[in-house]
C-alpha cells in the first residue's frame, strides 16, 4: 500500500450527482421514517421486512423496531429479522453503542431455541455465527448454515456476510460471493432489467377528426344559387312549352343533366386533388425547422423523442442526418398529432415514448416497402370520373345550345334574361358545391383513416404492454444491485490483495452516471440504469477506494479509478447545502484535494400527486449508502488510526460478552 500522500481522489470524476428528488426539511445522519398512524404493529413490521428485502436498511430497522416497541409479539421470526436488519451490510466495528445495546437486549429475553421451525433454526445459526470465537465453533456454525432452509440461508448470505470475525468471516464471504455470482443475472435480468426503466405506457390515442368547416358564404351560394337555378329552369320550361319548342325542352333538360353529371364527377375530382395536396403537405418539410415549444415542456420532450427515435429507426445504408432531413415533414405532422392527442391528459412524455417509437418504426417500414406515398395512387382520378366529366360537359354544351336556339326563336328577351342568369349562377353554385362536398368527404376519409390507425396503435400498445408484463419488481432490482456490490467488492479485495477479515469497515456510495435513465416503483427509491459507485475499504493501514461505472441493465462494470491513502491524509468530511435542500457530501484531503458527492433535489415533483417528496428523498438517500459512508469516514477523519483500533477492541469485547450471554442457549 502507498505509504503516504495521496493521489487525486476525484480526478475527472470529481463531481457525482445523486438525483433523488426534492428534499423537504433538513438532512439527518439517519433519516427518520415517519409512522403511519393508521398502520398496525403487524403492518409496520411487515413493511420493515419489505424494506429489508430491498436493502433499504435504515428504513427497515426503524419500522421493525417501532413495531416491536408498539407491542408486536416477539417470536423467533421477529428476532431473526431484527438481527438481520441490525447487522446487515456492516461489520461489528461499525455498530454504535446504542446498536450494541439493542443487540444485547434482543437476547435479554430470548425465545425458546429448542423449537425446530425454520425461523428458530435461522436464529440459532445467526447466534452461533456471532459467537464463533474458538476453533470448534466455526465448524459447527458452518454446518448449521449449510443445513438451513433456503429462505433463512439466503438472508444470512445476503446480509450477514461481513458481520462476522476470523476465518469464518472469510469462509462465509466466499459462500456469499458465490451466491451473488450465481444470482447476479438470475430470473432473466439481462432480458428484463431494462423494462423497469420504462414507465407504464399511456393508452393508444389518435387526434380527433377536425369537424367539417363549411364557410357561410358557400352555404349561401349553394342555397341562393340552387334556388335561382330551379327558378330559371321552371321559367324556361314554361316558356318553351308554351311555344311548343319540344326540341328546346329536350336541350334544356339535357343541359341540366349534363350539369348534374359534371358536378358529381367534378366534385370527386376536386376532393381527390385537394385531399392529395393535404397529404402531400404532411410530407413536405416545414418552412420553420424550429418550434416554440419549451424544452422542458410536454411538446419539447415529444420533439426530442421524435428526433431520437427517427434517428434510431432509419433505413439501412442511410445516415441519420439524411433520414431526419427526408422525414422532416412527416415527423412534424406526427409530432403535432401526438401533442394534440395527449396534451390535455397531463401525462409524462415518457409514457407515450412507445407510440413515438412505433410511429418511427412504421414510417421506416412504409419507406422500405414503398408505401409511404401510396395514398397518391389511391387518390388518382379514375378513368370513370374523367369520362363522366366529358359526358357531362358535352351534354351541358349541346343542351344549352339547343335550348338557346329554341329560346331565341320563341321569345328573345325573357328567355335570354333567364339563360344569362343561369350561366354565372351555375358556375358559382357548382364551385361552392365542390368545396362543401370535398369537406364532408374529407371528414369521412379522416374518420376512416383514424379508425384504422387507432386499431394499429391499439395493437402496438397491447404488444408493448405484454412485453412489459414481466417487468422486475423493486425487490428484484435491489437484489440484483446487492449482488453487483458483492461481486465488485470481491474484485476490489482481490485487486488490493486483501482478505475479508482485514477489512475493518466498508461503505458504498451510489450515484447515477451521466445520461442514466431513472425510475422508481411505488414506495421505493429512484433506481438508475447506470450507476457511478464509490467503494471505500478501511483496513488497519488506511483506505482503499475504487471508483467505477456500473451498467445495471447489462450487469457489467468498469473501474475508472483506484486509490490508496492513509487515514491521516483525510482532513475533513462534511455535509452542507441543508438550507438549499441540496445536501452535498465533501471529503477533503490534507493536500487540498477534494471529492464532492452532491445529493441534488432535481426532482421537484413526486411521481404520484399524493406522495411526499421528502419521503422519496429519504428512501433514495438510504439506498445510496450516504449514511454509512458518512459515518465511517467521519470517524476516521476525527480519530484517524485510533478509530480503527478502538472499534476493533470494542467489537472484540462485545462479541465476547455476547458469546458468554448466549453460550447456555446453544448448549
Amino acid at each position: 500500500m502507498t505509504s503516504q500522500s495521496t493521489r487525486n481522489v476525484a480526478q475527472d470524476n470529481a463531481y457525482v450527482g445523486v438525483q433523488v428528488g426534492s428534499v423537504e426539511g433538513g438532512f439527518h445522519h439517519h433519516h427518520y421514517a415517519p409512522a403511519d398512524p393508521d398502520s398496525t404493529p403487524e403492518g409496520e413490521f411487515e413493511a420493515g421486512v419489505r424494506y429489508l428485502d430491498r436493502f433499504l436498511l435504515d428504513t427497515a430497522r426503524q419500522h421493525i423496531e417501532r413495531a416491536v416497541t408498539r407491542g408486536f409479539p416477539i417470536t423467533p421470526r421477529v428476532q431473526f429479522y431484527r438481527l438481520v436488519a441490525l447487522l446487515s451490510g456492516r461489520t461489528p466495528r461499525q455498530l454504535e453503542d446504542e446498536e450494541w445495546k439493542r443487540l444485547l437486549a434482543i437476547w435479554s429475553d430470548p425465545p425458546d431455541l429448542d423449537e425446530c421451525d425454520d425461523w428458530t433454526l435461522g436464529l440459532r445459526a445467526i447466534l452461533r455465527l456471532l459467537s464463533s470465537t474458538d476453533a470448534a465453533v466455526p465448524e459447527t456454525a458452518a454446518k448449521d448454515l449449510e443445513s438451513l432452509p433456503p429462505r433463512q440461508q439466503g438472508y444470512i448470505l445476503d446480509h450477514l456476510d461481513i458481520a462476522l470475525e476470523g476465518a469464518l468471516r472469510d469462509r462465509l464471504w466466499q459462500r456469499s460471493v458465490a451466491h451473488a455470482r450465481e444470482n447476479r443475472t438470475a430470473d432473466d435480468r439481462l432480458g428484463r432489467a431494462w423494462k423497469f426503466f420504462h414507465p407504464t405506457p399511456a393508452r393508444a390515442r389518435t387526434r380527433p377528426v377536425t369537424p367539417a368547416a363549411i364557410a357561410m358564404s358557400d352555404r349561401v351560394k349553394v342555397g341562393v344559387g340552387g334556388s335561382l337555378l330551379l327558378l330559371a329552369t321552371g321559367k324556361l320550361t314554361a316558356l318553351l312549352a308554351a311555344n311548343g319548342e319540344l326540341g328546346g325542352l329536350i336541350g334544356l333538360y339535357s343541359a341540366v343533366a349534363g350539369l348534374a353529371i359534371f358536378g358529381i364527377a367534378g366534385a370527386d375530382r376536386y376532393f381527390r386533388h385537394r385531399y392529395r395536396q393535404a397529404k402531400d403537405s404532411e410530407l413536405r418539410p416545414p418552412r420553420r425547422q424550429r418550434t416554440d415549444a419549451r424544452p422542458g415542456g410536454f411538446a419539447g420532450k415529444i420533439d426530442r423523442l421524435f428526433t431520437h427515435y427517427f434517428a434510431r429507426y432509419k433505413p439501412d445504408g442511410m445516415a441519420s442526418a439524411q433520414w431526419l432531413d427526408e422525414t422532416a415533414g412527416i415527423r412534424r405532422h406526427l409530432r403535432n398529432e401526438v401533442v394534440d392527442a395527449y396534451r390535455e391528459e397531463r401525462i409524462n412524455a415518457d409514457r407515450v415514448a412507445w407510440l413515438v417509437r412505433y410511429l418511427a418504426s412504421d414510417v421506416r417500414t412504409r419507406w422500405n416497402q414503398g408505401t409511404l406515398t401510396e395514398y397518391r395512387q389511391e387518390l388518382r382520378v379514375p378513368l370513370r370520373t374523367w369520362l363522366l366529366q366529358v359526358v357531362g360537359v358535352v351534354a351541358l354544351i349541346t343542351g344549352f345550345v339547343s335550348a338557346l336556339a329554341a329560346v331565341f326563336s320563341a321569345a328573345v328577351l325573357p328567355g335570354m334574361l333567364w339563360l344569362v342568369l343561369t350561366v354565372p349562377t351555375a358556375v358559382v353554385t357548382t364551385r361552392a358545391t365542390f368545396r362543401i362536398v370535398a369537406e364532408y368527404r374529407r371528414v369521412a376519409a379522416d374518420s376512416a383513416h383514424r379508425s384504422a390507425e387507432q386499431g394499429r396503435r391499439a395493437k402496438a400498445y397491447e404488444h408493448w404492454v405484454a412485453k412489459l408484463a414481466d417487468r422486475p419488481t423493486d425487490t428484484e432490482m435491489a437484489a440484483w444491485l446487492e449482488c453487483d456490490r458483492k461481486v465488485i467488492t470481491d474484485q476490489a479485495l482481490q485487486q488490493f490483495r486483501l482478505q475479508p477479515g482485514q477489512v475493518v469497515a466498508h461503505a458504498f456510495l451510489e450515484a447515477p452516471a451521466k445520461s442514466a435513465r431513472k425510475r422508481r416503483a411505488e414506495d421505493g427509491p429512484w433506481r438508475y440504469s447506470h450507476y457511478r459507485l464509490l467503494l471505500f475499504l478501511l483496513t488497519e493501514d488506511g483506505v482503499r477506494q475504487v471508483d467505477l461505472v456500473l451498467d445495471f441493465r447489462r450487469a457489467g462494470h468498469r473501474d475508472t479509478q483506484r486509490l490508496n491513502y492513509r487515514f491521516h491524509a483525510i482532513s475533513a468530511v462534511r455535509i452542507d447545502g441543508l438550507v438549499l435542500r441540496k445536501p452535498t457530501f465533501h471529503l477533503t484531503l490534507n493536500s487540498g484535494e477534494k471529492m464532492t458527492v452532491q445529493v441534488t433535489g432535481t426532482d421537484t415533483k413526486s411521481t404520484e400527486p399524493n406522495e411526499d417528496p421528502s419521503s422519496i428523498t429519504d428512501l433514495t438517500v438510504d439506498a445510496s449508502g450516504l449514511h454509512q459512508t458518512l459515518h465511517v469516514l467521519e470517524g476516521v477523519a476525527a480519530e484517524g488510526k485510533d478509530w480503527v483500533r478502538l472499534r476493533r477492541e470494542q467489537a472484540d469485547n462485545r462479541l465476547a460478552e455476547l458469546s458468554r450471554r448466549t453460550r447456555g442457549l446453544l448448549d
